[in-house]
């Protein structure tokens, strides 16, 4: 059964009989598409690593937003001036808009630039230069480019970015009145940032709104890998605390608390000896010691001690 929310338009339903005010509720009234909701909450989860790799910052996308109303009020309802790319749907024989704050297009670029150790100014309405129009056109196909395997479960696409505009109620993408979805995400870095704005006409969906108004009960969607692939991408960028022990052994604790500047303690290390390689606390793998050319110490690993853990804990109980 498909699902289906109701949006009054701002300022109320205009004065009228009865009978025109159920058929204006009506006309207000749109199917839900849950799996475009899943969609797109993927979606961000994906353009943080995308960012990430663009600015060589820590970057974080977040779905702030997803309302189903007329198109018109879509893109009137985006602030302005934002710069707008209208993204031709292929094969769906649709049009989108993706709207790009000032502040996340400015920020960006002076990231690129190497601004990133100054703080934010503060961005002056204004007209967009012929630069600045190249490089959101840049940025509006770099999220565009990974929007594409998003939809990959439902059905393959390409959005071609057709042109640009300073405004996002200056573009065209289908009648005032059509049924549209505006998803607005934030994305920030390092107290930088602004957000992205779609707004995707009914219009653009028709061959693929049969899968997209399904319930999403959860769980994988169909040809999943994509997720998978940014999900690997988020965990190869993180960092982790690596430890090496190269030695433990016991001492009284009368011994320790003899010890006094100067004195020399034997540990009982050589090079044959094997260290353990721990993260967070876990031992991962044991080591051989050695040297490299320039004299730094290097750990080769020789046992893997994680799959022996596993083999261990796979093994029956006597």
């Amino acid at each position: 059964m498909n699902q289906r929310t109701l949006r009054e338009p701002e300022g109320g339903l205009p004065d009228g009989s009865i009978e025109e005010q159920i058929i204006q509720m009506a006309s207000l009234s749109y199917e839900r598409l849950p799996l475009l909701e899943a969609i797109f909450d993927r979606f961000a989860l994906a353009l943080g690593s995308v960012f990430k790799s663009y600015t060589t910052m820590p970057s974080e996308a977040v779905l702030t937003s997803f309302d189903y109303l007329p198109c018109g009020a879509a893109l009137e309802g985006i602030g302005a001036p934002a710069l707008t790319a209208v993204a031709r749907a292929e094969p769906w024989d649709g049009r989108i808009g993706l709207a790009m704050s000032p502040e996340l297009l400015f920020s960006v670029l002076e990231v690129m630039l190497g601004g990133r150790s100054g703080d934010s100014r503060p961005w002056t309405p204004r007209s967009f230069t012929a630069i600045e129009r190249r490089f959101g056109q840049r940025l509006a196909e770099l999220v565009l480019g990974e929007l594409e395997p998003a939809f990959e479960p439902v059905g393959g696409v390409r959005f071609r970015v057709d042109h640009l505009e300073s405004a996002p109620n200056n573009a065209v993408l289908a009648p005032p009145h059509a049924a549209a979805v505006r998803i607005t995400l934030k994305v920030s870095f390092e107290g930088r940032g602004g957000t992205l704005d779609f707004v995707i006409p009914d219009s653009a969906l028709e061959n693929v709104r049969p899968l997209l108004s399904q319930s999403f009960p959860g769980g994988e969607l169909a040809s999943d890998s994509g997720w998978r692939e940014a999900v690997s991408r988020s965990i190869e960028g993180s960092e982790a605390r690596i430890t090496a022990v190269l030695h433990e052994m016991r001492i009284g604790l009368r011994t320790v608390l003899d010890w006094a500047p100067g004195d020399v303690i034997d540990l009982g290390v050589d090079m044959d000896h094997e260290a353990t390689v721990s993260c967070n606390g876990q031992a991962m793998f044991r080591a051989a010691m050695g040297r490299r050319k320039n004299g730094a110490v290097a750990l080769r690993v020789t046992d893997d001690l994680g799959e022996q853990e596993e083999e261990r804990a796979g093994d029956p109980a006597d």
